[in-house]
């Protein structure tokens, strides 16, 4: 019987998959023992058996732009898991606790210390030296997608259960650009007055570090997406504008987690979770504009005001939606060169921007003092003991060996991207704040906290068209709601609900006491404040009827109060009202109360 050709191929392909390790081993020339064989044997099989996984992985992505036409392809922002996902995880090293686990390094202990922390030379008012500090911002785009492939750009998840050949940097996967990215690049960019490039173009960041697949980062160095622009903040009453030098794209690295400390010094080993490998991010430096770590935490205040009401990031620090890398350096003051600059990285809030900052100012001011060089470097800021401690001799960016990406065309932007990008722009964060203060007569404290929360203020209006009060509004979200819930897109209460719970304590249905209860019940079981209200029947007492009854009772049960009462003392009016109010169980009308106890007792 003779074969066909289908046979003949997959025999081909059979023959293939396999290696004569005896063969391979006499090309070699060199003696192995049996126990070695055995063990060459079992690699070469992991190796096949992996490969094999990863020539069938779907791919599901279309080809890349330089195969199909010269014009730059987009991929639309909607996605695309790969099937078998789990099969491909399995064959990893990371699952066995092997190749992907790393030691700290040696002998760093908490980083090494430069100079004395001593009584520091003074940056204040008058002092010898004054700080320059700029700023490089990394934010995550909210898109569905990651920068360059379908795996879904979520927070948290399964380890690595995000990843498929594109973002784990799989030899011969093509990175394909996500439209939506790009448009919020565009619209950030907008906001802030940048002149948007037409041109703009990837290029590949090379260094290596166990959170990088790749062995380089998909960046943007010479043509940016955005180039200038500035950002308008409120420092001490003082307005400042901050100039940027740039915005531009680039694809996040992936995280480290170490075992056993927070962070890489003092652990056991460090794990690498590539969820985060290929999130887009945009990266906003700004000029060395900034004077004090007050400027400095105001302008990630402000920039991150911008970008959540814009809706192209979260702002979420702890998340690590939003980080921050400071530069800063001293100068005599009245000098208008730079001095040599230290980089202040790992400041996930805006206290620890100030606090870092501070303490870095501080620590150069002793070194100057002292006369110890000030070299260039990266330094990391530990939160627990508030300091800054070596991590690395900072780079150049020639260190970098940049290079236009070979996978990539240039970008080149159209009119129609671009005017959809910068459709109803909100208004800047500070005109927010003058609003704020007009129309509702808040306090700058007041209207400054709606215009760092976006999403509080946009809440604060919703609630506003259904209820007329928003100074008794203002006060509930101040002293209550943000006591439960600062992130206002979580909030599990719609702003009906709010306004019309609002409404039953002006009629005087409930009392504040009862609100304040329901609220906290609300926020503990996740529900509605008025579904509250109406199921467990938690109503204000304003028949007379009831209160007087209790009012009775209260005045025979303390008759040597009601007397000092009646001989002058005013004060103890209030213990009565209480008494009443504990009677009622916190039902009862105050106002009512009050009324009745006055009029029983004789005033």
């Amino acid at each position: 019987m003779t074969k066909g050709r289908g046979d003949t191929q997959g025999n081909e392909m059979e023959r293939r998959g396999t290696i004569d390790i005896d063969r391979l081993i006499d090309l070699a020339s060199f003696e192995v023992t049996a126990r070695e064989k055995e063990l060459f044997e079992e690699e070469l099989g992991e190796f096949l058996g992996y490969a094999r996984v990863i020539k069938g992985a779907p791919l599901h992505l279309p080809p890349a732009s330089h195969a199909v036409e010269k014009a730059p392809l987009f991929r639309p922002d909607v996605p695309e898991p790969i099937q078998g996902a789990g099969e491909f995880l399995g064959n990893a090293p990371a699952l066995r606790d092997t190749g992907y686990l790393v030691p700290p390094l040696a002998g760093s202990g908490t980083g090494a210390e430069t100079g004395r922390e001593d009584a520091p030379a003074g940056t204040g008012e008058g002092g010898a030296w004054e700080a320059v500090i700029g700023v490089e911002v990394h934010a995550q785009l909210s898109t569905r997608t990651k920068l360059f492939c379908p795996c879904a750009a979520g927070f948290g998840g399964e380890p690595n259960g995000s990843t498929c050949p594109v973002c784990s940097g799989q030899p011969g996967a093509l990175p394909v650009l996500n439209r939506e990215a790009v448009r919020m690049a565009v619209r950030a960019g907008l906001a802030m007055g940048c002149r948007v490039n037409r041109r703009s173009l990837f290029a590949r960041k090379n260094y290596f570090y166990p959170d990088l697949p790749k062995g380089y980062q998909i960046s943007q160095f010479e043509e940016p997406i955005c180039s200038g622009g500035s950002v308008e903040i409120e420092h001490e009453g003082t307005r400042k504008s901050i100039r940027l030098n740039r915005i531009h794209m680039e694809e996040d690295a992936g995280k480290l987690v170490h075992v056993g400390a927070p962070g890489i010094w003092g652990s056991t080993a460090s794990a690498v979770d590539f969820n985060r490998s290929s999130v887009p991010l945009v990266e906003i430096v700004t000029e060395p504009d900034l004077s004090s770590p007050g400027e400095a935490r105001e302008f990630m205040a402000t920039l991150r005001s911008i970008l959540v009401s814009l809706g192209v990031c979260s702002g979420n620090m702890e998340e690590g939606n939003l980080r921050c890398d400071a530069n800063v350096s001293l100068r005599p003051r009245g000098s208008r060169e730079l001095g040599v600059k230290v980089e202040i990285k790992n400041m996930n809030s805006l206290k620890a921007i100030e606090r870092a900052l501070a303490h870095e100012i501080a620590r150069l001011e002793v070194m100057k003092r002292d006369g110890v060089p000030i070299v260039q470097e990266t330094r990391l800021w530990d939160e627990s003991g508030q300091r800054t401690s070596t991590m690395r001799s900072k780079e150049e960016s020639h260190d970098y060996r940049y290079f236009p990406d070979p996978d990539l065309l240039p970008l080149d932007l159209d009119d129609e991207l671009i005017e959809e990008a910068g459709a109803d722009l909100p208004p800047p964060p500070l005109e927010r704040k003058e609003r704020y203060e007009r129309d509702y007569s808040f306090t700058p404290p007041e209207a400054r906290l709606f215009m760092a929360n976006p999403a509080c203020g946009v809440y604060f209006e919703k609630v506003l068209e259904t209820y007329g009060s928003p100074r008794t509004l203002a006060n509930w979200i101040f002293a209550e709601i943000l006591s439960y819930e600062t992130d206002f897109d979580r909030l599990h209460i719609d702003p009906e609900d709010l306004a019309a719970f609002l409404k039953r304590i002006d009629s005087g249905e409930i009392s504040g006491k009862i609100g304040k209860e329901i609220l906290r019940k609300s926020f503990a079981e996740k529900r509605g404040l008025v579904e509250i209200l109406d199921a467990e029947g938690l109503r204000q007492i304003s028949d007379r009827g009831p209160i007087e009854e209790a009012v009775e009772g209260v005045i025979a049960s303390f008759p040597a109060q009601a007397e000092e009462y009646r001989g002058g003392k005013s004060k103890v009016l209030g213990f009565l009202v209480g008494e009443v109010m504990k009677a009622t169980k916190g039902k009862a009308n105050p106002a009512l109360v009050n009324e009745i106890l006055k009029k029983r007792l004789g005033s």
